[in-house]
């Protein structure tokens, strides 16, 4: 048996899985998550601001402590977006490389890719080949294949960044709207050429932009992630979900039971992006899975 922590550090959140493998699979021993926003600003500035950088830490440093006191003898960081974007990207590495003691692996989108299918379908059964959607802070990535990935593209479209860039409203007008699926809608459209997305037979969704918009779609009493693991969502439920959480305030966002409080003003731009990989793909649901990128930074250390 082998004891492995695999942490995925993204634009919106910081991530944390501690797990045995044993003849390849994976054994949660903890799961943890924090919303740092890591790429505040970042599309605005080129920078990680000092105010990221210090939550991240704080974060880290949490991490680091159960890292240590679980007996974990592998440790892989990944890091995405934001660290790729920023002009101080080396700040953060060597942030990262005092707290833990190793270097953040800043790997491109084609590799995040990769790691977030190979987590996502572990364990799937639905007919392949497969679309697989991760929607994060700063990008979003798509990738399709079967057993393997064939292909794969990450795109500069993430509910972060949208809403950064243009949901400056609270709740979003209509012209604030628009413009956030023009320039969504055109991402996708590159993707689903590239991948090519439309040709799949089941569109799996990864993130918390997923999970929550299932959540609410699904009307869960409150977040069940073994619930939400791979349950199907239809384009019509997710569509009426969009538009709620669209004409809602923050503040009404953070009392649905289902919302983490950091993913509240974000979320909006998560499920417009949501919405329009489905309208676009042809696809008429997504099946959402809790086991992403993180799952597989963990197997790549079997």
């Amino acid at each position: 048996m082998t004891r492995v922590a695999g942490i995925d550090c993204g634009t919106n959140s910081i991530r944390l899985l501690i797990a045995d493998i044993v003849d390849g699979r994976l054994t949660d021993v903890a799961r943890r998550m924090e919303i740092v926003r890591l790429g505040e600003g970042v599309d605005r500035t080129g920078r990680l601001s000092e105010g990221a950088l210090a939550r991240t830490r704080k974060a880290l440093l949490g991490y680091a402590a159960e890292i240590a006191e679980l007996g974990v003898t592998r440790v892989r960081m990944c890091a995405t977006s934001a660290s790729r974007d920023a002009e101080n990207a080396q700040e953060f590495r060597d942030m990262v490389r005092g707290v833990l003691g190793i270097d953040p692996e800043v790997i491109t989108g084609t590799e995040e890719a990769r790691l977030s299918f190979a987590g996502a379908v572990a364990g799937l059964t639905a007919e392949r080949p497969y679309l697989v959607v991760d929607i994060g802070g700063g990008s979003t990535e798509f990738v399709t294949g079967s057993a393997g990935v064939d292909h794969a593209i990450s795109m500069d479209i993430g509910c972060v960044r949208m809403t950064e860039r243009h949901l400056h409203s609270d709740p979003p007008t209509a012209a604030e709207i628009h413009n956030a699926e023009r320039d969504i809608t055109a991402a996708v459209d590159i993707a689903l050429t590239a991948v090519p997305g439309r040709e799949a037979r089941t569109l799996v969704g990864l993130a918390g932009t997923v999970t929550t918009v299932t959540a609410l779609g699904l009307d869960l009493p409150g977040y069940d992630s073994a619930r939400i693991h791979h349950s199907e969502v239809s384009l019509e439920a997710v569509s009426r979900v969009t538009g709620e959480l669209l004409a809602m305030t923050v503040e009404q966002r953070l009392a649905l039971p289902v919302m983490h409080p950091g993913r509240a003003d974000v979320i909006g731009a998560g499920a417009l992006i949501l919405r329009t990989v489905l309208e676009r793909s042809g696809h008429p649901s997504v099946v959402a899975s809790e086991h992403d990128i993180l799952d597989g930074i963990a197997y790549s250390l079997a």
